[in-house]
């Protein structure tokens, strides 16, 4: 039970860090708003280890937490760059869909096949994913444009990755510092695509309030899948952290006035159909 609450918890946190994530990029661009969050981020999170005195990792633990942010940050670019080059409602599905999907697998494998229960309340979970992701064209828009597919896989994958190897990096305990590693390694990544592509760090200073509250709600959601997955089941946590589109698109009709599509609607049933499910 407290593995699905700190599960929730993440998504409720990464879904609020998308909507704020958003606002942000529409003021200074997506992979600068990336960048500066991380980086507010990784202050933070140094603050914090300062104060709590946890110990540092191990170097087996170091080194997935590494990989963890350094594929979790590929992801996250690919993501973007396809949703600039393609169909937006074909990303966003796609790509959450595989990164909820991936761990389920390598969980089942590793930890065994969860109750009957659970599996179904995965079903949902997915279904709801993958709804509440789409435009209104839903499944038709996938199929009129399966070239566009390549991005959104690849990042749906670092993004599975990213659920399994922070599981590793956490195994031994502790919450910070693999967070810091894994932002490291992101860092270093965005750090490398700006100067590659030389595009200038420059942003309106108005924007850093939004951009500090969406590394600090990025940071909540590591946080609370690692509680997560350290207390449950690998594949439940990366589930219910991956319901994260339900927090972001209510957030967007409440404070944007944004219309919810009927797909989206069904997701939201789908995804508090499959809590009830893995609660019980």
């Amino acid at each position: 039970m407290v593995s699905i609450i700190f599960g929730l918890a993440s998504a409720l946190s990464w879904g609020a860090g998308d909507f704020t994530g958003g606002m942000a990029a529409r003021k200074v661009g997506a992979f600068r708003s990336v960048f500066y969050a991380e980086v507010i981020g990784i202050v933070f999170l140094f603050i914090v280890v300062g104060v709590t005195g946890e110990s540092m990792l191990g170097s087996r633990s170091a080194v997935f937490a590494l990989v963890a942010g350094a594929l979790g940050t590929i992801g996250l670019m690919l993501l973007y760059h396809a949703m600039a080059i393609g169909v937006m409602s074909i990303a966003a599905p796609v790509s959450a869909l595989l990164a909820a999907t991936l761990p389920v697998i390598v969980g089942m494998f590793t930890q065994g096949l969860p109750d009957f229960l659970t599996i179904l309340g995965f079903g949902f979970a997915l279904f709801a994913v993958w709804m509440i992701s789409q435009g209104e064209g839903g499944v038709k828009d996938i199929l009129s444009h399966l070239s566009d597919l390549k991005l959104p896989l690849i990042a749906g994958i670092g993004f599975g990755l990213y659920f399994v190897l922070m599981h590793e990096a956490t195994k031994a305990g502790g919450a910070f510092w693999p967070m810091i590693l894994s932002r490291s390694g992101g860092i270093v990544l965005i750090t490398a695509y700006l100067l590659i592509t030389r595009s200038s760090i420059k942003i309106d200073t108005s924007a850093l309030p939004i951009i500090t509250v969406n590394g600090l709600l990025d940071i909540g959601g590591n946080f609370f899948f690692i509680l997560a997955s350290q207390s449950g089941r690998l594949d439940v946590a990366s589930v219910l952290s991956s319901l994260f589109p339900g927090a972001t698109v209510v957030l967007a009709w409440v404070f944007l006035k944004e219309r919810l599509n009927r797909n989206q609607w069904i997701g939201i049933a789908a995804a508090l159909i499959a809590i009830v499910l893995m609660t019980i």
